[in-house]
């Protein structure tokens, strides 16, 4: 038994403790993290490089793979690290920058892609007046909100969750500290806070979600009185990679932490929490590239050079 200010460091639960097996994980991880370094960096460098993407959207983007890619290293470098020194261990100050962070860039995102919804609502629903409502300032205005919110919600679940004497022990039962696993190591029981926090969850979850569902109702509304096929194609095809993206996050998030209770495995929960932690941040930059013939053009000229400048 020991509590929270004693505690100097967790132990994060392993893959397998096969060191062959180990090493594979490292390399399976090592590849998914490179694949979601380049994929994403290059989205990032084409927006900045390329004055005709220098919008709105592509803005939006860009924010998203930036979050993508804090989100991911987050989690996954450290997991790397331990498999190939065959450790377990996290400091706690580790451990809570990892719950800091890991909140602060998934919430940001899922925020981000509540404003992204609304400019495309913008785009399709108001075109004549989208240059006015959604200019520079306004977006990256928009885009700071959706920042100051992860940062606000992250700090709220982190002094929470860190503040509860913690005294089951220091074993977390995940590859990454995650906050449902540490609860579990706390002997307080504070309801009226913890009723607080998931209150102040569910305005944030279900507020950016109705208002999701309401921009696109209405995009779906103007979309269908449009007359042309190529016109509708058109709007579909602006509405697909991000609809993707959120449908991606979301799902993944629910089925890990809202399972029935009866179907409990700590292996099925490392799967699950390497869907909603790994998974989006890898194939987020992919998904927007394959349905964007812009994007495809301006990363097929950035590849060619960096190509050239090899030769």
């Amino acid at each position: 038994m020991s509590n929270s200010s004693s505690l100097k460091e967790f132990l994060l639960k392993p893959f397998t403790d096969t060191r062959e097996l180990q090493l594979l994980h490292f390399s399976l991880f090592l590849a998914i993290y490179l694949a979601a370094l380049l994929a994403n960096g290059l989205i990032i460098t084409a927006v900045a490089c390329d004055h005709r993407l220098h919008t709105p959207m592509y803005f939006f983007l860009l924010n998203l793979s930036i979050l993508d890619l804090g989100a991911i290293s987050t989690t996954v470098p450290k997991s790397m690290a331990n498999s190939l020194w065959n450790t377990r261990a996290i400091s706690y100050l580790g451990c809570a920058a990892q719950v800091f962070f890991f909140v602060f860039f998934i919430s940001a995102e899922y925020c981000l892609l509540t404003v992204m919804a609304y400019d495309r609502y913008i785009a399709i629903c108001r075109p004549f007046n989208y240059a006015t409502l959604m200019d520079s300032k306004v977006s990256v205005q928009m885009a700071a909100a959706a920042w100051a919110s992860g940062f606000l919600y992250a700090l709220l679940h982190t002094g929470n969750t860190f503040s509860l004497p913690l005294c089951q022990g220091n074993v977390v039962e995940q590859f990454f500290c995650e906050i449902p696993q540490i609860l579990k190591l706390s002997c307080s029981h504070s309801y009226l806070r913890e009723a607080g926090v998931i209150v102040v969850s569910g305005f944030l979850i279900f507020g950016c979600f109705i208002f999701i569902v309401m921009s696109y109702v209405q995009i779906f509304r103007v979309v269908k009185r449009i007359p042309s096929e190529h016109g509708r194609h058109k709007a579909f095809s602006m509405c697909l990679p991000h609809l993707t993206v959120l449908f991606l996050l979301i799902s993944t998030v629910l089925v890990a932490y809202l399972k029935p209770p009866f179907i409990f495995s700590p292996s099925l929960d490392q799967v699950l929490a390497v869907l909603y932690s790994v998974l989006p941040p890898t194939v987020n930059a992919l998904i927007y590239s394959m349905r964007n013939k812009d994007l495809k053009e301006t990363l097929k000229i950035l590849i060619q050079g960096i190509l050239l400048e090899k030769e």
